[in-house]
């Protein structure tokens, strides 16, 4: 027993209590004791760092965001079977960056993970370092729930070991200046007294942050930092890297801010030693913290706008003191605090509209005056905008090149759309069969779409032959294609012919999707009625119940192209039939193999004959019945005679010059491992699969059976039938995923509607 059990035993139930008050508050003290992550690091460390590790050290808060989005999401996945024409439209995970540990999650469809992958991929390589971002989208199509979480990610991000962002802290040492006359008094409750491990022991220090955020890789005079670069990092490739890369060319061209510049130049002015000055710079790392509006500043529409300077009267009366000779003027804009960081606006219109103009001039030049001063401005700016609010700014023509839109339209992958209802309501998988809960988002998903796509019908050639699984606007294929899916049922003409520009071109066709439609917000709506109407219902939700729900609502019907309910129901049944096929159908291996064995040898021997079959050590007679009944199964009773003898004369060839000349004696093969043997096989069990319920298609008791599975009735059916329900119903859930009620609805709704009449027995 521990020291606490033991003080516990030993106290009455109040004392109890406040011990373990006392041990709960010490474990959450400790778990938020950890090191202060802004804690200042002098000059001569923060270049040890960056020697070891220059890709952290030395990045702009555009490097940061691309570093932030990798983060969180891996590398995307090109699922495309024929990679070496890929398009780069890849599958992405984005729920560490938009759905985990979020309040309100964002679900990106495919579309817009490649379109907002590739702009992080330009930030990376500084091309967008002069536009700013709008991200345009209908109303409800989560543009402000999508910005929230990112600038959330990135301020997550920014307080983790890996989110470090460096700017300039001056430590000034009073003690070295050459005036300390009344500066010591002024400073006493602006300065720290230390032990700073330098020759003076401890002394008195003026401290400011840069205001505007710069690296402090700034502060060194520009025609000395290529240089220092290549004396600093000894890894070559690294080292190339950041001397010739675009990313990096910010190290060599960019310049500090009017305070630091004015700070270093005084101190050079006063020292006369530039190491001096170099070991009074200190790194630290920047803060996001969007509540204070540090690294990230976000304005709605209704802010007021704020014009006027940010002084700190304080910090100018200490820099007039310490620097009389050359006046330095501690000011800035409130631009200053997102300068290496993110200034964003939340919707394009009121005040927000001024905001934007306002940044013509920062955006083209990165450059805003302050009084005098030219304050030099470098941010990710972003925004949202509706598309009827494009016209408060697209007028000006000057600033059309300085903003770039990216489409975050209304979702058009049904995966993302039940994602969106699964994060909305508990556990919705249950109150649905397989299947219907995926077509009810593709009918939402169809309101949002266009009609007709040029591409598709220059690209397919004979589109009738896809009518048993598409509606007439070829919506349903677009709506794979969109998720990154060539669908099996394609001809392999048509997905050879399915090149690099076809796909091109219809994921541009996607650009002017979605803009229009059921909003996310009413499809949230619409999917609680549908979960209303059936509340009390102990069936599970049925494609018949979706078709009827959505023709009921005569406003909503409206919205619906006219044949995407049918031709999802006719596909949904279609599968349905075939999910049932496939769970009832008994394939044993002995028996048919046996049969082909049989075949085989027979088709040697003259009709009368009794011969010994070598392959099975058992008697067979040769006969007519033998061979057509075999036929029979292979190629369909209704395909006559004709066939069967045709069918007959090629395979005893096959047998002959094939099948025993060669795969057999000459390289040894067993006649089950014979490629003929093989065919033979996967067509015997392709037929019994087919006419797996031929024997049922007229039985009352089937229906009956399926009904009274696990009753005690049960039992009273014939033996056959018991074993054949028993396994459609035990594979119906092993292979498709229903539950045991499931299982015998979807049955049943298979038997209602006739399926077999409808596709065929």
């Amino acid at each position: 027993m521990s020291d606490f059990d033991n003080n516990i035993e030993n106290l009455g139930d109040i004392g109890k209590k406040a011990l373990r008050l006392e041990e709960t508050l010490q474990k959450l003290s400790e778990e938020l004791k950890i090191n202060d992550p802004y804690d200042r690091i002098n000059f001569d460390d923060f270049l040890h760092i960056a020697a070891t590790e220059p890709n952290i050290v030395f990045r702009d808060i555009f490097k940061f965001f691309y570093d932030m989005i990798n983060h969180y999401v891996p590398e995307g996945k090109d699922d495309y079977k024929h990679s070496n024409d890929t398009i780069g439209f890849v599958s992405y995970d984005f729920n560490k960056l938009f759905v985990e540990n979020c309040d309100d999650p964002f679900f990106a469809d495919r579309l817009f993970a490649n379109r907002f992958m590739n702009l992080v991929s330009s930030f990376s390589s500084g091309s967008q370092s002069n536009r700013i971002v709008l991200f345009e989208g209908p109303p409800g199509s989560g543009k402000s729930t999508f910005l929230k979480n990112l600038l959330a990610r990135l301020e997550a991000y920014a307080n983790t070991s890996d989110g470090i962002l460096y700017k300039t802290y001056w430590r000034i040492s009073l003690d070295k200046l050459k005036k300390k006359s009344s500066l010591y008094n002024l400073v006493e409750t602006n300065s720290l007294t230390v032990e700073n491990g330098d020759s003076n022991g401890t002394g008195k220090y003026l401290e400011i942050a840069c205001p505007n955020n710069d690296h402090p890789i700034l502060q060194i005079p520009k025609k000395y930092r290529r240089k220092l670069i290549e004396d600093l990092i000894e890894d070559e490739k690294i080292k190339e890297e950041i001397l010739n890369s675009k990313e990096y060319q910010w190290i060599f061209k960019d310049e500090a801010c009017h305070i630091c510049q004015s700070i270093y130049n005084s101190l050079s002015e006063q020292l006369g030693d530039p190491l001096q000055v170099l070991r009074m710079i200190y790194a630290r790392r920047i803060t996001f913290n969007r509540q204070f509006g540090k690294g990230i500043s976000v304005y709605n529409p209704g802010d007021e706008i704020n014009y006027h300077p940010i002084y700190d009267a304080n910090s100018q009366k200490m820099i007039d003191l310490i620097f009389p000779i050359e006046p330095i003027r501690y000011v800035h804009s409130h631009y200053a605090y997102t300068n290496n960081g993110i200034y964003a606006l939340m919707d394009i219109k009121e005040n927000n509209v001024k905001r934007l103009i306002g940044l013509h001039g920062i955006i083209s030049d990165g450059i805003h005056k302050v009084e005098h001063v030219e304050e030099r401005i470098k941010s990710i700016f972003l925004g949202l905008v509706n598309p009827e609010d494009k016209r408060t700014y697209i007028g000006v023509k000057s600033f059309q090149y300085r903003i770039l839109h990216v489409n975050i339209p209304y979702i058009l992958d049904y995966d993302a759309e039940v994602n969106v209802y699964r994060n909305k309501f508990d556990d919705i998988e249950s109150r649905f069969l397989p299947g219907v809960l995926d077509n009810f988002a593709k009918i939402i998903i169809s309101s949002r779409m266009k009609k007709d796509s040029n591409t598709i019908k220059k690209w397919l050639k004979d589109i009738s032959l896809y009518s048993k699984y598409n509606d007439k606007y070829l919506m349903l294929l677009k709506m794979q294609l969109y998720k990154g899916i060539v669908p099996n049922w394609l001809s392999e003409e048509d997905v050879k012919s399915f090149t690099k520009e076809v796909r091109k071109d219809i994921l541009a066709e996607s650009e002017t999707e979605g803009i229009s439609g059921i909003s996310g917000r009413n499809s949230i709506s619409i999917f609680n009625k549908l979960m209303s109407k059936f509340e009390d219902d102990e069936k599970l939700i049925t494609m018949l119940d979706v078709n009827q729900f959505f023709n009921a609502d005569d406003y909503l019907i409206k919205m619906i192209p006219d044949d995407i309910i049918p031709s999802l129901e006719a596909m949904y049944d279609f599968e349905v039939l075939q999910q049932i096929k496939d769970s009832i159908y008994y394939f044993n291996r002995n028996q048919i193999q046996k049969e082909i064995l049989d075949y085989l040898y027979a088709l040697n021997y003259d009709f009368g004959n009794t011969v010994v079959n070598t392959y099975t050590g058992k008697k067979i007679l040769v006969s007519e019945e033998l061979l057509t009944g075999f036929e029979a199964i292979i190629l369909g009773a209704s395909a006559g005679n004709e066939k069967f003898v045709s069918f007959r004369k090629d395979a005893q060839k096959e047998f002959i010059t094939m099948t025993l000349a060669i795969e057999i004696k000459l390289q040894g093969k067993k006649i089950e491992e014979t490629l003929q043997f093989q065919k033979l096989l996967e067509k015997y069990k392709r037929s019994i699969k087919e006419n797996a319920l031929s024997a049922y298609i007229d039985n009352d008791n089937f229906k009956r059976a399926i009904i009274d599975y696990k009753n005690s009735s049960f039992k009273n059916y014939p033996v056959k039938l018991k074993s054949d329900v028993e396994r459609l119903i035990i594979n119906l859930q092993d292979k498709y995923e229903y539950t045991e009620k499931g299982a015998k609805q979807v049955s049943i709704y298979a038997i209602d509607k006739k399926l077999w009449e409808k596709f065929g027995k």
